[in-house]
């Protein structure tokens, strides 16, 4: 049985990259600090033979015991909330902890695939955005320590493959959604979803014009899956070329919760992008891969998950102490 390292294994993406390689016949070790993860989210493969949870945070060193075949660096904030909140573990996990996990690929002769971001282009000047475009971004704005750390992030795996000859692989993930994501995060998605839940309006920063593009996460999954089995080792674009003005969102949100809320304007964060949209030409030619699911169903599937939370869940915010996440709620606050 072949076994895989994924860091970042209780948050949103981590937990389903668990459940595929289980899947797919794998020993899945998962490895989180908790700071934003969600045992929850792998609560149902901690009861598997083939499944083991390490809680530790890898911007320390690393060891994992017996052999590795591939390690999966999933380990980050990748929220404005979360990583506006704790910016020096931002830094420190796309740094220090790629560093880990790059050594320990070295030491076991295993293939790492790191996760990078459409961040890494910060307010693009170009559009859609190709993986040879270099990207504009403000390295000390309030973002900085999320596209900096991812930057810094690809930087290091590339020199590793060059020097060490290391097997690695760069994914550069565009916005994501599905089951899963937490309410609290501060995406437009989920934060859109809950204050339609909650009877709130919905919030639009800036004039609602700027554009995202959203990947369902089982397409996003498939396409990591193909890019860690391949040979190619230059960053790969994964994400829906499908582009939607927050605005036209906010209102296909409205529709979809059947809800009556109007749309709000408030001003647009620094350094936040106008613009978002992958080229995935590479992808395509190269994985064979493009997305699947449409948004419409989607958006229907993501729905259906937030509506069986219970109804304390669409009330908590996060909060952070000495890196640790402390959940708060209407009337009490537990670790």
């Amino acid at each position: 049985m072949k076994r895989v390292l994924i860091t970042g294994a209780a948050g949103f993406l981590g937990s389903h990259l668990s459940d595929r390689f289980i899947k797919e016949g794998y020993y899945v070790i998962g490895m989180d600090n908790l700071v934003t993860g969600d045992l929850k989210n792998i609560e149902h493969l901690r009861s598997l033979p083939q499944f083991e949870f390490i809680h530790h945070d890898v911007s320390n060193h690393i060891d994992v015991s017996g052999e590795l075949d591939y390690i999966l660096h999933f380990a980050s904030p990748a929220s404005p909330i979360d990583y506006l909140k704790i910016p020096i573990q931002t830094l420190k996990v796309g740094s220090l902890g790629t560093h880990n996990c790059l050594g320990l690929a070295k030491a076991k002769g295993a293939r790492i695939l790191v996760a990078s971001t459409s961040e890494v282009y910060g307010d693009p000047l170009v559009h859609p955005q190709t993986e040879d475009y270099w990207g504009h971004v403000n390295p000390i704005g309030p973002r900085g320590v999320y596209d900096e750390a991812k930057r810094f992030q690809e930087a290091i795996t590339m020199a590793y493959h060059r020097y060490h000859g290391i097997e690695t692989r760069i994914v550069r993930i565009f916005n994501t959604y599905g089951p899963r994501m937490r309410l609290n995060d501060g995406r437009v998605l989920p934060a859109f979803i809950g204050q339609a839940l909650r009877g709130e309006d919905l919030t639009v920063f800036g004039d609602g014009s700027q554009t995202r593009s959203f990947c369902y996460v089982d397409d996003l999954i498939e396409g990591i899956y193909r890019l860690l089995m391949s040979d190619y080792a230059e960053p790969v674009n994964i994400g829906n070329p499908g582009e939607i003005t927050i605005k036209q969102f906010g209102e296909e949100i409205i529709k979809l919760t059947g809800t009556k809320q109007q749309l709000i304007l408030k001003p647009l964060p620094q350094d936040d992008p106008k613009q978002r949209r992958p080229d995935i030409t590479r992808a395509q030619q190269i994985l064979g891969w493009e997305p699947q699911i449409s948004r419409e169903e989607g958006l229907k599937r993501t729905y259906e998950y937030f509506k069986t939370l219970p109804e304390e869940e669409l009330y908590k915010a996060a909060n952070y102490r000495f890196g640790t996440p402390y959940e708060q709620g209407s009337h009490t606050i537990s670790k």
